[in-house]
């Protein structure tokens, strides 16, 4: 191709394309120059024309230098002409002297060629370390590129009895498909998948740790997403646990209800339909309050009144909203206060169905952790939610919720409560702790057993729950200001004080709060001087003192120590730990602060994670030791310097609380490596004995 520069003295420029570059990256072809180097940082071309009368100049190109590029030369008094250079580049780095002698070398070609042939080598077999099997398919790869990638195989292999093997690592649950786009993205940074396969896609990247790849697909779930598919993605989010997405896809129904409403997916759901009476004088709350009252009113139906939820859904239920701003059952109406029945107002409550995979969990064997059948009315504050609502024709209601998390939940006269002996503790099926949940924050006060927060799969909590020993219930109390997980919890003068942790978004929190039990309500306090989570929270001699948790990227732990002065309401810096510490257990022991286990970053500390003094003995509970999650415990007793093995738990729990209350140890929630749990389990230090607090129905 020829081209002539427009002052007619530039010719035969199409010879550029015939210059072959050497490691100097100069040719000469036809007595032309043409060169690659940096100009003003950037990596540019440029050539040097023969001598014409006062126009021989260098003239730079405005393109990146790459094979096959179009590069725009100038002839510096006219028009640019743009000529396609067709080169195949035999080398393609930077190389320069400096001062002192030493040679800087960048060879910029060098990551994207190795990792391509690593793809090769993977795809034919070679040098490959790891097998996955996944649905009988085997996938060979090679470990140290997995781990690089994803975290969940980190784990793995970093707990490999034979390192040097090759480790096989197998997948039930997961599509091949998916799994070799994985590993594909894994060699290249390029993420491929039709349309079908994106869930598929997600849920491995959900099971291997991609976060990165996880958000992605469900960006693009979003984009997908429209009235007659909504329902159903939603339930996709909630069968993974993933609250962003779940956030967002609220956002989208709370904005179409109506038009979600008109579709198959919508129409399909159970409903229960309520009928509100008013006093004359009266008017219902806004909608947020009248939902809220509405969901309060079928929870107390379904626990105090043992009413199945398919039974509530039966026919409409008549409801009456009182002076004092309460609904309360129509049965209760008789002899009370005159009622209008012409203009009633009509509550329409479609119910949001769990998936499958979460209804199993959930009616698993008790003797796992997770709920049995018999408790699937238990109450569980993380599935009752308000979604989105309309005002319809006619003086109706439609509002879409999550009741219970359930359609259909067994109806309670199909089991019958197992009678305990008197003053055997654990034996009898009274409600366990409402909330399934791990990183939750635990404390005893009062004589009371507290469980803030944690993380349900879904997201992060603001719930508080009471436990009474005297009368075996759980009750709520105010929720935090705050959602948060993976925090500890302690008493300080009368007060509950809870400090940092994560809110689910990727966030870790500087924030804190106090409850107060005199009124029920949670206070600010200065904040932390440095975002954490995972940190150890202690009162001794009036301080607080907050120890360790995990930096604002959560790559590492700290050996930060500040101490909180509730007088002054300051904060104070500490003596640093001498090692970097996240997750570990603390607490006070005759004067002493004791920080026990953890993990610097990767590796562990030897950590079991929940802790309690009883006794003036230390008992560290439970756990994960990097590959799986603990049922020991055991037991450091001071005066003989010395630890000693308990009995187990009855269930394998990480991130559960531990406290101490009437004169025995319980253990709450937790995770058990495949489910939160909302169980909780008591030690009987006379017996060396764990025993579930909840025993299995039977028929």
């Amino acid at each position: 191709m020829a081209s002539i520069c427009p002052c007619g003295k530039l010719s035969r420029w199409a010879d550029v394309r015939n210059a072959s570059w050497v490691d100097d990256y100069a040719a000469v072809t036809k007595g032309r120059r043409v060169t690659a180097g940096l100009l003003n940082g950037r990596r540019v071309a440029a050539a040097v024309v023969p001598s014409l009368p006062g126009r021989e100049r260098k003239t730079p190109a405005v393109d990146r230098l790459a094979p096959a590029t179009s590069l725009a030369l100038y002839c510096q008094q006219h028009c640019p002409v743009q000529i396609t250079l067709s080169i195949r580049l035999q080398y393609k780095f930077i190389a320069k002297m400096i001062p002192n002698g030493y040679l800087m070398f960048e060879d910029e070609s060098f990551m994207d060629s190795t990792v391509a042939k690593m793809n090769a080598l993977r795809k034919s077999g070679q040098f490959c370390d790891v097998r996955l099997q996944v649905c009988g398919h085997e996938l060979m790869a090679h470990r140290a590129v997995l781990a690089c990638c994803s975290p969940f195989l980190f784990e793995i292999f970093n707990g490999d009895a034979e390192p040097h093997g090759v480790s096989h690592v197998k997948f039930e649950d997961l599509n091949p498909d998916a799994m070799e786009i994985l590993l594909n993205y894994a060699y290249t940074a390029q993420l491929k998948a039709d349309k079908e396969l994106v869930k598929d896609v997600y849920s491995a990247a959900k099971r291997l740790k991609m976060e990165r790849v996880k958000q992605i697909c469900g960006d693009y779930l979003l984009s997908k997403m429209d009235h007659q598919s909504a329902i159903t993605y939603r339930h996709f989010a909630s069968s993974m646990g993933d609250g962003r997405l779940l956030r967002k896809i609220d956002g989208y129904i709370q904005e179409h209800l109506l038009e979600i409403s008109e579709q198959d997916d919508f129409l399909k759901l159970p409903r229960l339909k309520l009928e509100v009476m008013l006093e004359d004088n009266l008017s219902l709350p806004s909608n947020g309050k009248l939902y809220s009252k509405v969901l309060n009113w079928v929870q107390r139906s379904l626990w105090e009144n043992g009413e199945p939820l398919e039974r509530l859904m039966e026919e409409v239920q008549t409801l009456y909203y009182s002076a004092d701003h309460k609904l309360h059952d129509g049965s209760e109406l008789e002899g009370q206060a005159q009622v209008f029945g012409s203009d009633d107002d009509h509550i329409q409550l479609v119910q949001k169905k769990a998936p499958r995979e979460s209804l199993q969990r959930q009616t698993s064997s008790s003797s796992s952790g997770t709920i049995s059948p018999g408790l699937a009315v238990t109450l569980c504050k993380h599935e009752w939610k308000y979604i989105a609502s309309e005002k319809t024709p006619g003086n109706i209601y439609l509002c879409l919720a999550v009741l219970n998390g359930m359609l259909t939940p067994p109806p309670a006269k199909e089991h019958e409560l197992r009678a305990a002996p008197q003053g055997t503790r654990g034996a009898a099926a009274d409600p366990p702790c409402i909330t399934p949940a791990s990183g939750l924050g635990t404390a005893e006060l009062d004589g009371r057993l507290i469980a803030a927060g944690g993380y349900n799969r879904e997201e992060c909590l603001r719930t508080v729950e009471c436990y009474d020993p005297k009368t075996d219930r759980w009750t709520f109390i105010a929720p935090m200001r705050t959602p948060r997980a993976r925090f500890q919890m302690a008493v300080l003068m009368d007060q509950l004080y809870v400090m940092g942790g994560s809110n689910g978004h990727s966030d870790e929190l500087s924030c804190g709060e106090t409850y107060s039990p005199q009124v029920d309500e949670w206070t600010q306090v200065p904040e932390l001087r440095t975002n954490r989570c995972n940190a150890g929270v202690c009162a001794l001699n009036n301080i607080l003192y907050v120890v360790g948790g995990s930096d604002p990227c959560g790559q590492k732990g700290l050996k930060n120590c500040d101490a909180f002065d509730p007088v002054t309401k300051t904060w104070n810096n500490c003596a640093p730990l001498n090692t970097r510490r996240h997750q570990a257990a603390v607490c006070k022991l005759g004067g002493f602060m004791y920080v026990i286990g953890g993990a610097e970053s990767w590796n562990c500390l030897n950590t079991e994670r929940g802790v309690a003094v009883h006794e003036g003995k230390l008992f560290v509970v439970g756990g994960f030791d990097g590959t799986r999650a603990l049922r020991c415990v055991e037991m450091y007793d001071p005066a003989r310097c010395e630890w000693r093995m308990l009995g187990s738990m009855t269930s394998a729990r990480s991130n559960a609380g531990v406290v101490v209350l009437g004169g025995t140890i319980w253990a709450v929630g937790g995770f058990d490596g495949n489910d939160f749990l909302n169980s909780m389990e008591v030690y009987d230090p006379s017996t060396d004995e764990w025993s579930p607090c909840v025993e299995a129905f039977t028929d």
